[in-house]
């Protein structure tokens, strides 16, 4: 299944925070010259649960599916993980940025049904399968206070380039910090170049002799705005529960495609993390 720019940030913002705190302590304890306790120089994130959303942008079609994930972090700001790739996060006063190598999933032409691994619809037969893209993640954030983050980031394809980049702003507000409690409220805008938009939202002649659609071709620009709401409880040191609702909505040249069944589509989470 593949999230949304907003929905990963909602899931990773607590991960986030924690390595970056993790990060400060080691730094801290190196810097003092009386004895102090150890501090852990790494930790690792292992997240299982279910996630609902759409089988490709514009559609109509709900998508049930397990959440698996792994994120290790390390103090000197490594990262590796299933959601944020293999990467360096780094930060400096009240700027955090990131480097990394990820990975884009395909867009298959037709319905699969199994683990949820793959998202192809009746609905883009004579489309042709989308392959996967290598890309490099690049992010910029500020941390306005301790309570309001703000983000840009970009996703390059170096691997089948031709599925185009994509650029996102975003900004994530805690509402609400009590005791074991957590929630933020989170949301961004995502743009594409000409041939990200081509490729997902587009209709190529030969497509649209197989499929029926009508030829289209968009332009570069903003595609999607997103919102979403997160809560996270503590169960303990270790472990906690995130539930998380959102809302995605097209616009512009995506919204006008052929292949946009629904203008503005749900999404959801729920996961548990044990954090060690």
């Amino acid at each position: 299944m593949k999230l949304s720019p907003a929905v990963c940030a909602l899931l990773l913002l607590s991960l986030g925070h924690a390595a970056q705190a993790q990060s400060s302590a080691a730094k801290s304890a190196a810097a003092s010259t009386a004895p102090a306790t150890p501090q852990p120089t790494s930790m690792v994130v292992v997240q299982a649960g279910v996630g609902v959303t759409t089988r490709y942008a514009g559609s109509d079609e709900r998508l049930v599916s397990p959440m698996l994930g792994v994120e290790y972090a390390h103090a000197s700001g490594f990262f590796a993980g299933t959601m944020r790739g293999i990467g360096y996060a780094g930060a400096a006063g009240g700027l955090n940025y990131s480097a990394a190598i990820g990975y884009r999933g395909e867009r298959k032409e037709k319905s699969t049904s199994g683990f949820g691994i793959n998202s192809g619809s009746k609905y883009l037969r004579g489309m042709g399968d989308v392959k996967g893209s290598g890309t490099l993640n690049l992010s910029l954030g500020y941390s306005v206070t301790d309570w309001l983050d703000v983000q840009v980031a970009t996703e390059q394809p170096f691997t089948t380039r031709a599925n185009g980049a994509l650029y996102s702003f975003g900004v994530a507000a805690k509402v609400m910090d009590v005791g074991k409690d957590t929630v933020v409220l989170s949301v961004s805008a995502n743009a594409g170049d000409k041939k990200y938009m081509q490729t997902y939202h587009g209709v190529t002649a030969a497509q649209s002799a197989k499929s029926g659609y009508a030829v289209f071709t968009p332009k570069s620009g903003m595609h999607q705005v997103e919102a979403g709401l997160s809560w996270q409880h503590k169960l303990s040191d270790s472990w906690s529960v995130t539930g998380m609702v959102g809302a995605q909505r097209l616009l512009g040249d995506a919204a006008k495609s052929p292949l946009t069944r629904r203008v503005t589509s749900p999404v959801g989470a729920v996961f548990v993390s044990y954090s060690y």
